[in-house]
This record gives structure tokens, C-alpha cells and sequence, in this order.
């Protein structure tokens, strides 16, 4: 996007009049911050079934059921825990002080960041752009949000439901092409966060370095599951298509390979195989299973799939029904034998495809996630306490359930945040309030100190006040 372009020139103008705006009210009350957040949810709470349908009119297809579990029931809950908790978190911390600076005092004071800018995916794309949206408010700053131009009919009511909430200078939508996203992440921003894919993370960080803007950005990557020596499988197998299936894999922490015993590969397919016959009858006519977001992804899927089976892979159909490229519906499948050198195995797959991998010993899993770039999330399925210990304490992800897929996401307590390829930085909860705050050092001395015990000209006293010291 060149320079002298209207979208750009607007987004600028805007930046400047919200960061004029902050400067004005650079420390909102928590009542102010409380009212912003309520208005939000009130917002989404109202207008959830709409935005359900401009969803499902992006996609081609996507239950209603879907949005409001996987969208508005967790940002309610982010949102109810930030009202909850929010005014304790802004309140000064106090810390102890090194024994030679008594007696000053010592405390960290939360401050607004000011204007933070957040680019949201087209996966979830309400909760990932008002998700983080409530972190900044509860933190009390203002913010300009990015969507999807691969969800515009979503995009284009929720800037129209934020422009009728909060004032422009306060919280604003800005929609265009993948340009506008370009130009977004080079705006002198105070701190922006991003959600998607590891290869756009890196333009976004690029971009930021130019005005040293701090970025938070929630990546994607090969997030492992294993089912291990002592898991109940069935019930892993049945928890693991849950994960795989919402919203058809387009998720950033759905499993996207999965590690089981050797000799139980067709065990594990077989109960897969059933388990989506319950969960997905007659599925070539099914509503509650989610399209593939555009025809691009959709080949892309198909093409990952074709090139491992060219590599000597087989796949496994798990659902009833064949793809369909008219309708964008692409069946769960799993993948066995395949290649290490195929994308499949190499690249995020964000999609229905499931590899299923065989391992000897724990051991051997554990190596092979930790020979491979560090997931955003990881999976364990067993009941053994020494090997979900091993596995804690073993193997680094952005984040990690046992027995569980996905749900580490919905609980708001918990930082959610990748490692490495997977991103850097969290948000929900606490740890979105201090993403989006300048946790500041404040220490304040009294009026009668020590400081001049110290003071040059140095000579036999400050020599013995130091060998004292140094003793302590």
C-alpha cells in the first residue's frame, strides 16, 4: 500500500487521535474501565446471533451452536473474570527493598500502555479480536483492531457494533486487504498484538522493529498430542476428534499430530471412525460440521493430503461422506506412514487431516516433539502420574493439557501465549492485564537516608562502609 493512500491516511489520523485522546486521560478509574467492559459484553451478548450468521455466511458454513461455545461463551467469561478481578489488579504492589536502600519503600505501579493496535484472524474472529480487546480495556487503554478481509461480512458488522459502542477515539475497527495489515503492524503503536500464522508473525514483527513497538504474537505450529502407555483410549481418541473437528481443525491449538503406542494405529483409527459417525451422522448433509474458510485453503488441504499419499502415506476417511470441494466440506482423515519430508509433517496443517504416528517408549515421543520446532500447545492422555510429570517437566509448549484438548484456552486464569515458532507473549486473564499495562518501578526514598555515607570523594570511610557491606 503506497503511502498517499486514503486507507492508510485514515488509519494514521486515527492512530494520532486516539493517542491524543489517551494523553488526555492517560489513567481511566476503574469505574470507567468496568462501564467500557460491560458495554462490550452487553455488545456481543445482544448481537451474538448475528454475528453467528455473518460467520456462517463467511465460512459457507458454520453451526451456531459452534460460535457461541467456541466464541461468546469464553469471551463472557473473560470478560466476567476481568470485572471480577480487574480493580484488584490495578492496584499498586508493593515490594521489599534491598536492606542498604531502608528505608526507602518499593512498589510496581500498573499503567496503561496507551494505543494498542490488534490484528485478528478469520478462524475466531470475534473472540481473537475482542479477546484481547478486553486485556486492553481491563488495562485501560484504547485500541485499534484489524479483521480479517477473508471474513467480511463479520468484519464489516463488528466494526459497525464497536463504532455504535465505544467513541472512535476509544476503540475503533479498521477493515481492508492484506496491504492495510502490512501498513497496520508499521504504525507507531505502544503495543500490538497478532494472531496467526508463524510466516505472517515474522512480517509482523519486521514491521514493529522499525519503531521498536513490543509485539505479542499468539502463532500456530505442530501442536502434538500423545496418547500414552496408560491413557484410557477410547476416551482419548474420542476427546481428540472433539479437538480436531471444532471448527473443522481451523484452529491454532488443535492437535495436529497425534503419538500412540505402536500397534494401536488401527485401534485408533477404527474408534475415530466411530466417534464421528456419532458426532457427525449423515455428514455429507451435516450443519454442525464447519466449511473450509475459502477454495485456496481447501486445495491446500487437498493438496497436502495428495502429497503424502504420493510419498507412500495412507489415508484413513473417518466420517461417512467424501470431500467436497463445491461446498468446501473436507472430511476428518487420518494420515499413517507418512514421510518425515512431507508438508503434512512439516508444515502447520490447520485442517481435518490428522497424522497418526506409532512410538516404542516414552522416551521416543518425547524426542520426537522435542526434535521439532516448540508447539503452541501439547497434549498428553494418560492417567500415570510419573509420565505426565516427565512430560510437564520435559518437553516446552505454549501450553499443555492432560486429558483434555483445547480447553486450556477457555480457562481465563490461565496465560495463553506461544513459544519460540509458536509466538511470544500471553494475554487472558492477570497476564493480559500486564501484557497491555507498564508494570512501573517506583521507589521512593525517605527524607533522613544513607545516601551520603556513599558519596564521592571516597576515601578510609566509604573503603570500610564497603568491606562492611560486602560482608552482609
Amino acid at each position: 500500500m503506497k503511502n498517499d493512500l486514503p486507507e492508510l491516511a485514515s488509519l494514521e489520523a486515527l492512530l494520532r487521535e486516539q493517542r491524543h485522546a489517551y494523553l488526555r486521560a492517560p489513567y481511566p478509574s476503574w469505574e470507567t474501565r468496568a462501564t467500557h467492559l460491560k458495554a462490550l459484553r452487553a455488545m456481543l451478548l445482544d448481537h451474538r446471533d448475528a454475528l453467528a450468521d455473518a460467520m456462517n455466511a463467511d465460512f459457507g458454513n458454520r453451526a451456531k451452536e459452534e460460535v457461541l461455545l467456541a466464541e461468546f461463551l469464553l469471551l463472557k467469561g473473560e470478560i466476567d473474570g476481568a470485572l471480577k478481578h480487574g480493580k484488584r489488579w490495578m492496584k499498586s504492589q508493593r515490594r521489599s527493598t534491598n536492606k542498604w536502600l531502608l528505608p526507602a519503600r518499593a512498589k510496581v505501579v500498573p499503567q496503561p500502555l496507551g494505543v494498542v493496535g490488534i490484528i485478528a484472524p478469520w478462524n475466531y474472529p470475534v473472540l481473537l479480536a475482542a479477546g484481547p480487546l478486553v486485556s486492553a480495556l481491563v488495562a485501560g487503554n484504547r485500541a485499534i483492531i484489524k479483521m480479517s478481509e477473508l471474513t467480511p461480512r463479520t468484519a464489516a458488522l463488528f466494526e459497525q457494533l464497536i463504532s455504535r459502542t465505544f467513541a472512535r477515539d476509544h476503540v475503533a475497527v479498521v477493515n481492508g486487504d492484506a496491504a492495510l495489515a502490512a501498513a497496520f503492524s508499521a504504525q507507531p503503536f505502544d503495543h500490538i498484538l497478532f494472531t496467526g500464522s508463524t510466516r505472517v508473525g515474522h512480517e509482523v514483527m519486521r514491521a514493529a522493529a522499525e519503531h521498536l513497538t513490543p509485539v505479542t504474537l499468539e502463532l500456530g505450529g505442530k501442536s502434538p498430542a500423545i496418547v500414552g502407555p496408560q491413557a484410557r483410549f477410547d476416551n482419548a481418541v474420542d476427546n481428540l476428534v472433539a479437538g480436531k473437528t471444532l471448527n473443522a481443525g481451523q484452529t491454532c491449538v488443535a492437535p495436529d499430530y497425534v503419538l500412540v503406542p505402536r500397534g494401536k494405529e488401527q485401534a485408533f483409527i477404527e474408534r475415530a471412525r466411530t466417534r464421528m459417525s456419532a458426532m457427525y451422522p449423515g455428514f455429507a448433509t451435516n450443519r454442525d460440521y464447519t466449511s473450509i474458510i475459502s477454495e485456496r485453503h481447501f486445495a491446500r488441504l487437498q493438496r497436502l493430503a495428495d502429497e503424502a499419499v504420493a510419498a507412500g502415506a495412507q489415508l484413513h476417511l473417518l466420517a461417512d461422506g467424501a470431500a467436497d470441494a463445491a461446498a468446501r466440506r473436507f472430511p476428518l482423515m487420518a494420515v499413517t506412514n507418512t514421510p518425515d519430508t512431507c508438508a503434512l509433517l512439516q508444515e502447520e496443517i490447520f485442517g481435518p487431516l490428522l497424522p497418526v504416528i506409532p512410538y516404542d517408549t516414552l522416551d521416543e515421543a518425547i524426542a520426537y516433539i522435542n526434535a521439532r520446532p516448540r508447539p503452541l500447545a501439547l497434549y498428553l492422555y494418560d492417567d500415570d502420574a510419573a509420565t505426565i510429570r516427565r512430560v510437564e517437566r520435559e518437553t516446552i509448549a505454549g501450553g499443555m493439557a492432560v486429558n483434555e484438548t483445547l480447553m486450556h484456552l477457555a480457562c481465563e486464569s490461565l496465560p495463553f501465549g506461544g513459544v519460540g515458532a509458536s509466538g511470544m507473549g500471553a494475554y487472558h486473564g492477570y497476564d493480559g492485564f500486564v501484557t497491555f499495562s507498564k508494570m512501573k518501578p517506583v521507589l521512593t526514598q525517605a527524607r533522613w537516608n544513607g545516601r551520603g555515607l556513599i558519596a564521592p570523594p571516597y576515601g578510609k570511610r566509604v573503603k570500610a562502609l564497603l568491606k562492611l557491606m560486602m560482608r552482609f
